[in-house]
């Protein structure tokens, strides 16, 4: 529980501070990239939870970007008055995976991962 509280502080500032830095990240109001930060923070929660382990961490850093490229860029699209270019969301998906290396590895060394147990018969 403490990464999704984590990340529903880090991913909406993130996004805004992108919005600010990048200037083909553009959102019309100031409630969408934290709109957009508190949807990647749940996806982000789910992944973690699924696949990250020891083993997986530079894979889940991975899918990390990958999702939150897909997400800001798709998620702007549905958004009024804001214009992300998928340069923007590329550049905006690799600051918020920089800030997902940080997390991983607080989470792994201080055994907060909370990965779902398989049962196995």
């Amino acid at each position: 529980m403490t990464g999704l509280i984590v990340k529903l502080l880090i991913c909406p500032i993130g996004i805004y501070v992108a919005s600010w830095i990048f200037p083909n990240v553009d959102f019309g109001y100031w409630y969408q990239p934290i709109l957009l930060g508190v949807v990647l923070a749940f996806v982000g929660y789910f992944m973690e939870r699924a696949m990250l382990r020891e083993e997986t961490n530079w894979l889940s850093v991975g899918m990390d970007f990958i999702a939150s490229t897909l997400i800001i860029y798709f998620g702007a699209m549905l958004l009024a008055d804001t214009a992300v270019t998928f340069f923007g969301a590329v550049l905006t998906g690799a600051l918020l995976a920089v800030t997902e290396i940080f997390q991983h590895n607080w989470l792994l060394d201080n055994d907060r991962v909370e990965n779902e147990e398989v049962v196995r018969e």
